[in-house]
């Protein structure tokens, strides 16, 4: 990068939203595309907080055979808390804070292309967040049938209140995609139309594709999950028969309605994960991104053949077999694209001058984890093997694989990353890696037992269990303890560096992207001067400039 090309992107001094001097612009209703960034980002973490204290007092309770620690109705009550904040409140307003602070400084625009839809769609967010957890607080407690609210359990009303858990949770989730469509609509229309002069398809960075990828099946999925939604609502309140067997209803349309955007759900959040991941690899091993074009259109097939595998989750369902047989081929035939991205970031990784620092760390944990959970979901992708696990901790350990073991990891390697670039400070590197090595073992050791528990027969959703899965749960118990504790370092590293860190500089990382040209944090409109983008990204070990210089402009 040449001295001129760098003048011509230094932003002029104005406010940076990141700074520890303006934290009391997080509070606002800003339409700055990085503030609002990071509001997603600490209010996902503390509902991420609140949800890991739910499953620390669920592991308490399966630490013994017998049901003694909560009431059994209160431990259906957390485990469907639980997955709840999980997806709704931690998952998807985590992956739109990354995508909102990011995605404009990466492809050379000044904000997104709606910034006030944009903020109106952070602030539902607490809103709905505020619904799921007042639900605890009402006669009869929070909704009891899970994450995905399958009726007739769904459509169980003992208190007779209009009001009760069931009916807020559906709300929530209401409110939950409206907000996700209205991000979808406003990180694919930036995508589309604000990329900076010259950076065509071929020349933008994969984590964009791949959030464009994630984004393009909120857009196609959520209305059915929307629908299903509202129907529920009728028949719990109004006394409909859409789902209601009693009233001639079919609970299995229900099925359809939900899963057919909640299995693609897991690619919009794992999507986005497979960005970091090829943001990081490179930057740390010092080398361009093996097949670039390849890895970037995968996620786009990803996205395409995600909208024909949700029967993949009503193989026990009575499905029938000319369907379960379909849909085995296109859940397995979806390993493919992935598999693509795997073998491209070791190849990427492999005879690089890599830098172990806790990015890279949290970043190759996360693969080796999502390695494991690709090989037990091609399993249950097999229709014989899934009915065998049906509704047993196998199924529970290879989600939390792919959940915590790829995309939480995911979260941490990319806060890490963009943390000097946020706030203008380095992290401690020391606790950064105490951290990781606390995740990666209370991860591994909370997660891997259920597989086996499950192989046993093991059903999940249960207080209290035969004793010969004893030692399994002790161990997946320790596990989850050592996960809640493995935030503490976290939270004392990102609390003191954001207030007394070292200064980062501009490119602590010697990155090579338009994000790292800007000062850190970023100025408001982030630059002066549009970029002109003139070769592709991942150039690492060539004098190719990414932008052209001054000169080149007039």
């Amino acid at each position: 990068m040449s001295n001129a090309s760098l003048e011509a992107l230094q932003p002029s001094l104005q406010p940076q939203p990141g700074a520890p001097d303006n934290w009391k612009r997080f509070f606002t209703f800003s339409t700055d595309h990085k503030v609002i960034g990071i509001q997603y980002i600490v209010t996902a973490f503390v509902f991420f907080l609140f949800a890991g204290l739910l499953a620390m007092v669920m592991r308490g309770e399966l630490l013994t055979p017998e049901a003694d620690l909560v009431d059994r109705t209160v431990y259906n009550g957390l485990f469907t808390m639980h997955g709840t904040l999980m997806l709704f409140m931690w998952t998807f307003p985590m992956l739109n804070g990354l995508a909102n602070y990011l995605v404009p400084l990466m492809i050379g625009a000044r904000d997104m292309a709606f910034p006030r839809l944009n903020a109106a769609a952070f602030w539902l967010v607490p809103v709905f967040g505020v619904i799921l957890t007042a639900s605890f607080f009402i006669p009869g407690g929070p909704s009891q049938s899970g994450w995905w609210a399958y009726p007739p359990v769904s459509l169980q009303n003992p208190t007779g209140n209009l009001i009760n858990g069931q009916s807020m949770w559906i709300l929530a989730v209401a409110l939950s995609g409206i907000s996700s469509i209205m991000g979808a609509v406003n990180i694919v229309t930036t995508i589309f139309r604000m990329r900076a002069p010259g950076m065509g398809w071929f020349k933008m960075p994969v984590f964009c594709w791949t959030v464009l990828a994630a984004q393009l099946i909120q857009l196609f999925g959520l209305p059915a999950l929307t629908a299903g939604a509202v129907m529920l609502l009728f028949d719990l309140t109004v006394g409909t028969s859409f789902f209601n067997p009693e009233l001639g209803g079919d609970p299995v349309l229900y099925q359809h309605f939900f899963w057919f955007y909640s299995h693609p759900a897991v690619y919009v959040i794992i999507l986005p994960i497979f960005g970091v991941f090829s943001e990081i690899f490179p930057v740390y091993s010092r080398k361009p991104l093996f097949g670039y074009p390849v890895v970037a259109v995968s996620s786009l097939v990803i996205t395409g053949l995600s909208g024909i595998v949700w029967v993949h989750h009503m193989f026990a369902s009575g499905t029938p077999g000319w369907m379960r047989m379909l849909f085995m081929f296109s859940t397995m035939t979806i390993s493919v694209p992935t598999g693509i991205k795997v073998f491209a970031w070791v190849a990427t990784v492999w005879g690089g001058k890599i830098r172990l620092n806790t990015p890279m760390l949290f970043a190759l944990g996360g693969l080796i984890m999502w390695v494991f959970a690709g090989i037990t979901g091609i399993m249950l992708a097999s229709a014989p093997f899934d009915i065998h696990v049906n509704n047993t901790y196998f199924v529970v350990g290879h989600f939390h694989y792919v959940i915590y073991g790829a995309v939480v990891m995911g979260f941490y390697a990319a806060i890490y990353h963009w943390f000097p670039k946020m706030t203008g400070r380095m992290y401690y590197e020391g606790l950064g890696k105490l951290h990781f090595v606390l995740t990666f073992i209370g991860a591994n050791l909370n997660f891997f037992p259920m597989h086996p528990a499950g192989l046993m027969g093991m059903p999940r959703r249960v207080a209290s269990y035969d004793p010969e899965f004893a030692f399994w749960n002790v161990l997946a118990s320790l596990g989850g303890f050592l996960l809640g504790v493995s935030t503490l370092p976290f939270l004392l590293n990102m609390l003191s560096s954001w207030a007394r860190g070292p200064e980062a500089g501009d490119n602590p990382w010697r990155a090579i992207g338009l994000e790292w040209m800007v000062s850190s944090p970023p100025p408001h409109e982030n630059f002066d001067e549009i970029p002109v983008v003139v070769s592709r990204p991942y150039g690492y070990g060539s004098d190719e400039p990414l932008v052209a210089n001054a000169s080149e402009k007039e």
